[in-house]
């Protein structure tokens, strides 16, 4: 059996909480431990903290009677007027599958703080959860007027906007996105595939030219491309679609001659383009 240390127990716990790292089961285990042995109470103040986290880890690996008992020690201490613990009993009735409760409570938390990140983020995954996806625009929408730098947000913006089929204003949080990581490829190959689905091929072309600046090679980004220039191989204000619909092919030639198990791919690309 692994020996148990307490200093290094705080001390990796307390990583965890600095680094958002959730490792729910090791936390778990040395929480239950602690809590065993009676060695929270050295914690002083950094006791709330321990419980927040250890009850939040419990919740993910399902552990009933251990959140049951962070969330008594955290009601006892701050009381349920305390917006922490309501969002805790919030993410505890979404475990328990009380989605509808677990709504309520984000809601009236929003309404007496409405700049309150975690419980934004919570009321979010929750609408994405229900498939309320008009419901999460709007709230995502919301969010993001307050908090503009959360590019992780813009995505889960972008693809809701997707799953209803609105590109232009998906393609608007990839523009959105290009401002807050410029060098990102995969935002790069997003955008440019929503500009080929609606038809603005000579934007989208320069788009997968950009990936395959930052990633050369880049085969997802070859192919769209490849399909691009393709479409504008007679438009006679794109002068430089045959140059790169041949080095597209090329390029997609010369990846998969490594690759003699898929001569398929070799047989479609060798196809004159009509």
């Amino acid at each position: 059996m692994e020996s148990f240390n307490y200093d290094d127990a705080v001390e990796e716990l307390k990583t965890f909480r600095q680094t958002n790292e959730r490792q729910s089961e090791r936390v778990c285990a040395l929480g239950a431990k602690m809590m065993r042995d009676k060695l929270q109470s050295k914690l002083g103040d950094e006791v709330w903290p321990f419980y927040e986290q250890v009850c939040i880890a419990a919740m993910d690996t399902g552990d009933k009677d251990l959140t049951n008992y962070c969330i008594q020690q955290l009601q006892a201490r701050f009381g349920e007027s305390s917006l922490r613990f309501r969002r805790l009993l919030g993410m505890k009735h979404e475990a328990s599958g009380r989605l509808e409760e677990a709504q309520k409570v984000y809601d009236s938390i929003l309404a007496e703080d409405e700049t309150n990140m975690l419980t934004s983020k919570r009321q979010i995954a929750l609408l994405k959860t229900r498939n309320k996806i008009p419901d999460m625009i709007k709230a995502l929408t919301k969010y993001l007027d307050t908090y503009y730098d959360d590019a992780e947000a813009w995505l889960e913006l972008c693809d809701a906007y997707l799953n209803q089929y609105e590109y232009d204003q998906a393609a608007f949080c990839c523009e959105e996105l290009l401002l807050l990581q410029p060098n990102n490829h995969l935002i790069y190959l997003k955008y440019a595939e929503i500009l080929y689905t609606v038809h603005r091929y000579d934007l989208a072309l320069k788009h997968y030219c950009k990936v395959l600046d930052l990633c050369p090679d880049y085969t997802r980004a070859l192919y769209g491309l490849h399909l691009t220039s393709s479409k504008l191989l007679n438009d006679t204000s794109s002068p430089h679609a045959s140059d790169l619909h041949a080095l597209a092919t090329e390029r997609l030639l010369h990846i998969y001659s490594q690759q003699p198990h898929q001569p398929i791919v070799q047989d479609y690309l060798a196809q004159p383009t009509a």
